[in-house]
Formats: C-alpha cells, sequence, structure tokens
C-alpha cells in the first residue's frame, strides 16, 4: 500500500488516530452498562446499590490488571496487546447480554462476567503508552497522549443517544452485542496498521525515523523491564497515583452514575438524559487534547515542570471547582453544563499523566503507566458502589462535594512530582535518578 504524499511523514499520527478509534470504542463497551442500566435493573431485580457492584466489578478487574497489563506490553509490543485485548473484550461485552436474568446465580455470573471483561481492556492504555514512548519524540507526546484521551469522551458521549436509540428500538441486549462487533473490527485493523517499531513498518520513512529518534530521550542500555521495586518505591510513581487516583474517583462518577442522576435525581426524561448526559464527554474528548496542545507548547517554552506539572495541577483544580459549582445549580440542564465543565476540566490533566510516565518509564512506559492506571481504576471502583451509599445517606450533593474535594487534593499532588526525573533500575526507595539528556532538546 502506498501513502498519500502528505501522510509519508506521519505514519506515527495515522497510529494514535487508530489508537484513538480504539479508546473510543474501549469507552462505548464500558459506558454502555451505565446507560442501559435502568433496564437492567428491572430485568434482573437489582437496586442501585447491587448496580453499583456490577460496575465496580469490570473496574476491579481492569484496576488489578493493569499492571500485569503494561508489564505484558513492554514484553510483547502493543500491536500483539491490543489485537489480543480487542477479541477479549469483544467476547465479555457480548457474554453480558447472554447472562440469563431468571437464573437463580443471575447476579453473580454477571459480576464473573464484568470482572473478565475489565481484565481484558486493561491492557488498552498502558499498551498505547508503550506505543507512545516509543513512536513519538519527547515534545509530542502530551497531544499524542491528548489525542488518545480524546477518544474517552468520544466514546462515551456517543453512548447515550446510541445505546438510547439501540434499546428503544431492539432492547439493552443488542447495545452490549454492537459494541462487541465494533471491538472485533478495531482490532483487526490495528493488528493491520501498527507496527511496535517505527523501524519495522513498512511505511516509515527516513526523514520521519530519525526525527523520532532524535527526539527520544536516551536509554539506559539495559533493554529489560525495571523491576517492579523500582517502580513501585519511586516518589514520582507514588505521587502520580495518588493523584491519579483522585482523577479516577472523579471520572468514574461521570462514566458510572451521570446518566442515572440526570434521570432519577434531576428527573429529565430519556430523551432529554441521552442528550446532556453527551456533554461531560464532549467536554472530554475536547478537554484532553487541548490539554495536551498546551502541555507541549508550555513544555517547549518553560520546561516539563510548568508544561506537564503546571497543567496538570490547573485542570485539577478547576474541575473540582465546576463540580462543586454543579451542586448548586437548581436547574437541571445549568447543572449538567457546570458540571460538563468540571468534566472537560479534569480531563485537560489527563496527558500530563500519561506523558510524564512516558518520560520518566523508558523502555518500561507500559508498566510504570499500569501502575498508576492501577490507582485511578481502584479509585473508579471505589466510586461506583461508594457514590450511591453517600447519596443514600448524606444526598447526592455530598457525593458531588467529595469528588470536588479529591480534585484539589490531586492538584496539590502533582508538586511532589519532577517530569525530569527517569527511574533507575538500581535506585533505592523514594531515591530519584539523574536528569533525563536529549538528544534534541525539545
Amino acid at each position: 500500500m502506498t501513502l498519500p504524499n502528505f501522510l509519508r511523514t506521519r505514519v506515527r499520527w495515522i497510529l494514535i488516530g487508530w489508537m484513538f478509534a480504539i479508546s473510543a470504542i474501549a469507552y462505548l463497551d464500558r459506558v454502555n452498562i451505565s446507560i442501559a442500566g435502568s433496564l437492567i435493573e428491572q430485568d434482573f431485580h437489582l437496586t442501585d446499590i447491587q448496580l453499583g457492584w456490577v460496575f465496580s466489578a469490570f473496574v476491579l478487574g481492569y484496576a488489578l490488571s493493569q499492571a500485569p497489563g503494561g508489564r505484558t506490553a513492554d514484553r510483547f509490543g502493543p500491536r500483539r496487546v491490543v489485537a489480543v485485548g480487542a477479541i477479549w473484550w469483544a467476547i465479555f461485552t457480548a457474554l453480558t447480554a447472554w447472562v440469563p436474568p431468571s437464573a437463580s446465580f443471575a447476579l453473580a455470573l454477571l459480576l464473573a462476567v464484568r470482572f473478565l471483561l475489565g481484565v481484558g481492556e486493561a491492557v488498552v492504555y498502558p499498551a498505547s503508552n508503550r506505543l507512545v514512548a516509543t513512536w513519538f519524540p519527547s515534545q509530542e507526546r502530551g497531544i499524542a497522549n491528548g489525542i488518545i484521551f480524546a477518544g474517552v469522551g468520544a466514546g462515551a458521549g456517543i453512548a447515550p443517544p446510541l445505546i438510547t436509540r439501540i434499546n428503544a428500538q431492539w432492547g439493552w441486549h443488542w447495545s452490549f452485542w454492537v459494541s462487541a462487533v465494533l471491538g472485533l473490527a478495531a482490532g483487526a485493523v490495528w493488528m493491520f496498521l501498527t507496527r511496535d517499531t517505527p523501524d519495522r513498518h513498512p511505511w516509515i520513512t527516513r526523514e520521519e525515523n530519525d526525527y523520532i529518534k532524535a527526539g527520544l530521550p536516551v536509554k539506559a542500555p539495559a533493554q529489560e523491564p525495571l523491576p517492579w521495586s523500582a517502580i513501585f518505591g519511586n516518589r514520582h510513581v507514588i505521587a502520580l497515583t495518588l493523584s491519579y487516583s483522585a482523577f479516577g474517583y472523579v471520572a468514574y462518577i461521570f462514566f458510572s452514575w451521570f446518566f442515572i442522576y440526570l434521570v432519577k435525581v434531576r428527573g429529565l426524561n430519556l430523551k432529554a438524559s441521552a442528550w446532556y448526559g453527551m456533554l461531560p464527554f464532549i467536554a472530554m474528548a475536547v478537554g484532553s487534547p487541548l490539554g495536551g496542545l498546551i502541555g507541549d507548547w508550555l513544555t517547549r517554552h518553560y520546561g516539563k515542570r510548568v508544561g506537564r506539572c503546571g497543567t496538570a495541577m490547573v485542570g485539577l483544580a478547576l474541575a473540582g471547582i465546576f463540580v462543586a459549582l454543579g451542586t448548586q445549580a437548581d436547574d437541571a440542564r445549568l447543572a449538567s453544563l457546570v458540571l460538563a465543565g468540571g468534566a472537560g476540566a479534569l480531563y485537560l490533566s489527563a496527558s500530563s499523566f500519561w506523558s510524564v510516565t512516558s518520560d520518566i518509564g523508558g523502555n518500561s512506559a507500559g508498566s510504570v503507566s499500569g501502575v498508576m492506571n492501577m490507582g485511578n481504576q481502584l479509585a473508579g471502583a471505589l466510586t461506583a458502589s461508594v457514590t450511591p451509599l453517600i447519596a443514600a445517606r448524606y444526598g447526592w450533593t455530598a457525593s458531588f462535594l467529595v469528588a470536588a474535594g479529591l480534585c484539589i487534593a490531586g492538584s496539590l499532588a502533582w508538586l511532589l512530582v519532577d517530569p525530569n526525573q527517569v527511574i533507575a533500575r538500581d535506585l533505592k526507595i523514594g531515591q530519584a535518578a539523574p536528569p533525563v539528556l536529549f538528544r534534541n532538546p525539545c
């Protein structure tokens, strides 16, 4: 296959474009259950708290598999790992629709299927971070990660009107079968398009390959992945993980409960909820690449402490303010807009987390980002189950105010992060490595 001239030195952006599509489909797969949640509750005779267990089962499987998924991507490369993951999650997405509601063990079976779906989807973002670490010079990693995480907002944003329409037309089971087919198709295209390194890609030009290599951090001679002790004991990884845990807690309120909140608490009908339920995810899709662009520009002009840490701190702090203000709006539509602003501000910070783990992780970027994302997803599992408990005891306003407070805490955690410190394999716990050097300063 011959590429058009304008794409011949932009193969890396083709790969990121398809990673955006995979990211969108992955989030469509996971958000569809929150859109169909009310119908599933009726069929399975579940309470909100039991439905929260179903949400948490997915996130728990997803969280516990993050670090192993990242290490697998480091060892076997993102091409095969993402393809196998796509097949896995397509199977378990379809199986969600085949769980018989009348069975005496239906809830347990539903929990098991959702847990295993989470295991399969866990490879997506650590593997994508490994791709970015190999294919992108440091000065472009903000926008590359921003595009990938714009897929989160795109997939989750498409979900409310699409899944609502499918549910109304054919029943909730069909929304899972459609998502499964999309996942299989995305995995097949990924295998065709992608190679693990630029040197192996048949479309790469010498010009693009040289440009990529010139902007990569200097690698340590050893190619073996970092030992887990060096990753878990690194203070920058610990601070990133704590901050990303706060990020995850807040994000999962939107992924798990926002649509149900609009219907049950704010009193919007299903049609209005489908459209207003899109707003946070549209904001995420805009905020993620915007944060990447801002972060890259600031990094080029003022360094990584300003470009990566500063962008993340401001985004998280703004998210806390918007989420708190959204609880005070009496009108449901105005509340939706303000809360959507919080979701968009939150995702201004998304690319900073993944760009920093690419830089400090090097050949172990998948493992490092997997550890960080494990914290994010464990917090998300907590959100799925704890949010309805807080709401039942103290009201939904309290649930959102807890999230706002965590945004501020996550913002402050970035004060402890130095994105110029690469993780060394022989460090003692908590010790920082020397600053990373670049062949071509960004």
